[in-house]
């Protein structure tokens, strides 16, 4: 039992490591080679994980020949535009000035239920207000609304509107993240006044703190540490 616990977890670790190596997507988000291979690795750490009589090895060489092939299409994706639209293929243009492409559509084997399924996803239930819709690589379809149906923006109105970078995170479920404090140009005796003010007596009593572009410190206790189960910021 326990040399079969000690395979599984093994085999468990080799697979995360190698997912790790091949980058941070979706399932959704994987081109199809990539997504081929995802399912390869699954099913070769299966088989010596469930078969005590074949050694690891011969789960790890294939595992790792997978992962050798991945990256070499991957360097090839980056380095080639030829063998990106060989290996992941090229957008579609499913939608163009407003017309519906049906030679591109039967091309593809799409319906037009899959097309009006996917544009309601993104948010146009009516396909009059479709400019462009292009159907990516990875599955998925962007989709240009047409002018007069895009939301309005500041630019649009002559707006100034104000830098918004990235806010820092300061404490997350009670643990301090003394990077952002540092990036921030802050220190504890700061974080000290300020969770004091929040009613915190240290950063274990608080679920999420965060630091706004703009100086707003936000708060929030764990809880039953505060009355207030909204946050508080200031």
């Amino acid at each position: 039992m326990l040399i079969v616990f000690a395979r599984a977890l093994v085999l468990y670790l080799t697979v995360i490591l190698v997912m790790r190596i091949m980058g941070k997507r979706q399932v959704g988000q994987l081109q199809p080679f990539e997504f081929v291979l995802a399912l390869l690795l699954a099913d070769l750490a299966a088989v010596p994980m469930q078969n005590k009589e074949i050694p690891l090895i011969n789960g790890f060489i294939p595992i790792f020949s997978l992962l050798l092939v991945q990256v070499t299409l991957a360097y090839l994706n980056l380095k080639s535009q030829r063998a990106r639209a060989i290996i992941c293929g090229t957008p579609s243009i499913l939608i163009k000035d407003g017309l519906i492409q049906e030679k591109t559509l039967q091309a593809l084997g799409y319906n037009l239920n899959d097309l009006l399924e996917q544009l309601r996803a993104a948010g146009y239930h009516n396909i009059g207000e479709v400019e462009v819709a292009i159907l990516e690589t990875n599955g998925n379809i962007s989709v240009i609304p047409k002018s007069q149906y895009r939301a309005v923006r500041p630019a649009d109105l002559r707006i100034p509107t104000k830098y918004e970078g990235l806010p820092l995170t300061i404490i997350i479920d009670g643990v301090v993240d003394h990077r952002s404090l540092k990036m921030a140009g802050l220190d504890w005796h700061w974080l000290e006044e300020q969770l004091k003010a929040k009613g915190a007596k240290d950063p274990t009593d608080v679920l999420y703190a965060v630091l706004d572009t703009e100086g707003r410190f936000f708060c929030q206790l764990h809880a039953g540490k505060s009355k207030d189960k909204e946050g508080q910021s200031s």
